[in-house]
C-alpha cells in the first residue's frame, strides 16, 4: 500500500494501491488543480528527486525549516523548542533521514500541529519518525483530514499541546484555522499565525483572505471577529508560514490592519478608486 502525496499541495492521503481520483483540498475553491491536472507523488519519489531541507534560526528557541526545491505549497515550517519538547508547526510535505537527524539534534518533535489543512503536509509521517508524537487537529476541520492515524488528537477552541504552548482556533481562512502562542525567550509573547493572518513585506501590516491563490476576500464582519479573537491573546511578535513577520507591537498592528481591511471591504474608501 502506498501513501500518496498531492503534487500541488503536498498533503498526504490515505494509503492505497492506486492514487485517489482527486485531491479534495486542491479541488476546493481556496486551492486549485493546475492546468496539467491532478498529479501524485510519494516520499521515496520526492527523495529521489534530490530535495534538501535546511534549518535557520528565527529567534531564540524558534527555527525555520524550509525544503528546496519547494514541495507543494512550499511553506516554511517552524520548530519551537521548549523544555518539555518541541512543536513542529505547519509541517512540510517532505522529510528524509538528514532532516530528521537535524531536527533530532535540536530536541526532536513532541507535538505536531498545522494552522489549517493546506499546511498538513506529511504530518503523520513526521509523527511516525518521532515516536508517534501527537498530531493536533481541530474538530472544525475534521472533514479535511485525509489520512487517519492513532497519533491524531482532536481539539475544539483551545489546547495546550506542551507546557506554555497554546493552540487557539480563530477561523476565517478555514473554520478550524488556528494560531499557536507561546511566551518567547524574552517573555513578550509570540504568535505563529500560518495563513490565518498573512504578513506584508514591510513587517508591519497583515491581511486576511479566504483564498490566497484565488484572491477571495473574507467579509468585513468575519475579519472583525478574527481581530477581536486575536487581540485577546498576548503577543509582541508574529510569524506567518512564508517567512513573513511583524517585528514588534504585533497586536497593535494586527488591529490596525483589520480596521484598514474592514474599511476597504465596507466601501469607506471607494472615493479613492475613481469609480
Amino acid at each position: 500500500m502506498t501513501t500518496w502525496i498531492c503534487r500541488t499541495c503536498a498533503v498526504e492521503q490515505g494509503a492505497g494501491t492506486d492514487p485517489p481520483p482527486s485531491c479534495p483540498i486542491c479541488s476546493d475553491e481556496r486551492q486549485y488543480v493546475p492546468p496539467t491536472g491532478q498529479r501524485w507523488t510519494t516520499l521515496p519519489d520526492l527523495q529521489a528527486e534530490g530535495h534538501t531541507a535546511s534549518l535557520a534560526d528565527v529567534e531564540p528557541g524558534l527555527w525555520g525549516l524550509e525544503i528546496r526545491p519547494t514541495v507543494g505549497i512550499g511553506q516554511r515550517a517552524l520548530l519551537l523548542q521548549t523544555p518539555a519538547g518541541n512543536l513542529l508547526w505547519d509541517p512540510p510535505g517532505y522529510l528524509d533521514d538528514a532532516v530528521v537527524d537535524a531536527v533530532r539534534a535540536l530536541g526532536g518533535v513532541a507535538a505536531v500541529a498545522a494552522s489549517h489543512p493546506h499546511m498538513y503536509g506529511v504530518q503523520v509521517e513526521w509523527s511516525r519518525r518521532f515516536d508517534g508524537a501527537p498530531v493536533w487537529v481541530p474538530e472544525a476541520d475534521r472533514e479535511w483530514l485525509l489520512r487517519d492515524d492513532a497519533a491524531l488528537r482532536w481539539w475544539t477552541d483551545a489546547a495546550e499541546v506542551l507546557p506554555g504552548v497554546e493552540l487557539h482556533r480563530i477561523g476565517g481562512h478555514f473554520a478550524g484555522s488556528a494560531v499557536a502562542r507561546f511566551t518567547g525567550a524574552d517573555g513578550a509573547g509570540v504568535l505563529l499565525s500560518g495563513d490565518t493572518v498573512a504578513c506584508t513585506p514591510d513587517e508591519h501590516w497583515v491581511s486576511f483572505l479566504r483564498s490566497y491563490p484565488n484572491k477571495l476576500p473574507l467579509s468585513a464582519a468575519v475579519v472583525e471577529t478574527l481581530a477581536d479573537r486575536l487581540v485577546r491573546l498576548s503577543f509582541e511578535r508574529l510569524y506567518d508560514n512564508f517567512a513573513g513577520r511583524v517585528r514588534a507591537d504585533a497586536r497593535t498592528w494586527l488591529r490596525r490592519s483589520a480596521d484598514r481591511y474592514v474599511g476597504w471591504v465596507r466601501g469607506d474608501f471607494d472615493h479613492l478608486t475613481g469609480t
